[in-house]
């Protein structure tokens, strides 16, 4: 299959989590969004959480006002958040599960078990021109229900395949590439575009980032916190250095 070049979508919402463990404006999501631009990030993802844990909605109204590359809009099937994105009509919409309980999103979203409310609540979106991507975990009967929705892209949950590295446990984090790697191929064979994301690090990114089906990594967690230590633009260059070395090799 012909070889595309594999984008870097840079996830800003922890420097709007740092942001609000004080209070006031600082450090701004806005300038990290321009920042991660100049390094190379190809889009910017923010999740517009339900109770409003770190992006809040005038982050979304200054990202629309002034990045120059596509947002990806993350939220949960809810009522606020489709109208929300019907009004600002972001390049892409991800949806996602959300609990308010979690730290971080949890699994993927469970498309099958709610595939006619999901088919209904995407439709308006794909209407007004936003992309609309599934975030769901590597699992064929998911991704063949978020095909059947209409989704034209879906998300690969990599945070099993991470915690597994992380924690030496080597057999499941082999057994979750393994996954992730026949579903991108299945997935890309029923003409759905495929990302990956949650968890990935420099140690993780390498091995995903070599799946000729995907076409794009969202990743922000990990790039926020090696900021601290190398700075927010070294940081995404490297990664985006470990991505395209990993794509030709």
């Amino acid at each position: 299959m012909t070889q595309h070049q594999l984008r870097l979508g840079v996830n800003i919402d922890h420097v709007a989590t740092v942001r609000n463990a004080r209070g006031g404006t600082y450090p701004d999501p806005l300038r990290a969004a321009r920042l991660a631009e100049e390094a190379g990030a190809d889009g910017i993802t923010a999740h517009l959480r339900e109770d409003r844990r770190h992006i809040s909605d005038a982050d979304i109204d200054g990202l629309m006002d002034v990045l120059n590359i596509p947002l990806n809009f993350e939220m949960a099937a809810t009522d606020e958040m489709q109208a929300i994105a019907l009004r600002h009509k972001p390049h892409a919409v991800c949806i996602v599960p959300e609990k308010r309980e979690e730290r971080t999103t949890e699994g993927g979203l469970e498309v099958a078990r709610e595939e006619n409310r999901l088919a209904h609540f995407i439709a308006p979106l794909r209407d007004v021109g936003c992309r609309v991507s599934i975030f769901i975990a590597a699992d064929k009967r998911q991704i063949e229900a978020a095909h059947r929705i209409g989704a034209e892209v879906i998300e690969l949950h990599t945070g099993a395949y991470c915690d597994a590295f992380s924690e030496g446990r080597m057999e499941d984090h082999q057994r979750e590439l393994d996954a992730l790697r026949e579903m991108s191929a299945y997935a890309h064979s029923l003409g759905l575009e495929v990302h990956a994301g949650h968890g990935l690090t420099y140690d993780t990114v390498a091995p995903v980032a070599a799946f000729p089906e995907v076409r794009e990594l969202n990743i922000g967690h990990f790039l926020i916190g090696e900021s601290i230590f190398l700075g927010l633009k070294p940081a995404i260059s490297e990664m985006r250095r470990l991505m395209d070395q990993a794509r030709v090799s």
